[in-house]
């Protein structure tokens, strides 16, 4: 039975700390009890408690900005980079994306031009198609989507796999290390989006500028996302290596 660390960056009274775990545990097809939660804005994971986890996960985040940082970004990307370092199995989305692209060198913006939010289609690069988790996708899918931060330049040793119109960076892998960055949120469906964004409400008015109501009216199903994180747990519990 795998065990996951969840490495969490949300205020205490942030109603969607319980929610993300619910839907990793969905993705993953695993019981919540199997995702311990560490909350980056105390601190960062010790090299024991990294240790006692299978896999690391880092998912979204409500209020807070790679870009603009705070007091804990340095030692969270720190942290991101002992991850790469030691190659433990990681899955990061949105925040966790932008974050790991930082850490190993990239460059991360706030961007309200390239702002996405709802189910926006994606599609493979090459190497999106050649990759052994990312290949068992369609070339073109809808993702659940929510960033109005950006990652514009990837660190050396990432491989794009993703993009979509606005965003060129939709995910990478970094080369002979088992990690894997979406922008997109593979750890949700279309019902967690929409609880999602009736939490953050205010994301909904400046990226769209509509009513909630009227924008997930559109929104769709998002089936082959929903497989993303099987595919990793299968690629990683195989022992296949990642090149």
């Amino acid at each position: 039975m795998n065990t996951f660390l969840l490495l969490q960056v949300r205020n205490a009274d942030d109603p969607m700390r319980t929610q993300e775990v619910d839907c990793f545990a969905r993705a993953l097809g695993c019981s919540a009890q199997q995702i311990r939660v560490f909350d980056l804005l105390s601190g960062v994971p010790t090299l024991e408690q990294l240790n006692q986890v299978d896999v690391v996960l880092l998912g979204g985040s409500g209020d807070y900005s790679v870009a603009e940082g705070g007091d804990w970004i340095l030692p969270a990307l720190a942290a991101m980079r002992e991850l790469c370092e030691l190659g433990k199995p990681t899955f990061a989305s949105c925040w966790g994306h932008q974050a790991m692209a930082r850490a190993l060198g990239g460059e991360v913006v706030t961007d309200m031009q390239r702002a996405e939010l709802g189910t926006i289609e994606v599609h493979l690069t090459q190497a999106g198609r050649d990759d052994p988790i990312f290949g068992q996708l369609p070339h073109h899918f809808v993702a659940p989507m929510g960033h109005q931060d950006t990652v514009t330049r990837l660190p050396v040793g990432a491989i794009l796999l993703a993009s979509s119109e606005r965003t060129e960076n939709q995910a990478f892998r970094i080369e002979g290390k088992p990690i894997y960055c979406t922008q997109f949120h593979p750890e949700l469906n279309r019902t967690a989006l929409i609880e999602r964004l009736v939490a953050y409400p205010q994301y909904v008015q400046s990226i769209s500028g509509k009513s909630i109501d009227s924008f997930v009216a559109d929104f769709k199903e998002t089936p082959e996302t929903d497989q993303l994180l099987g595919h990793f747990m299968k690629h990683i519990r195989g022992g296949h290596p990642i090149k």
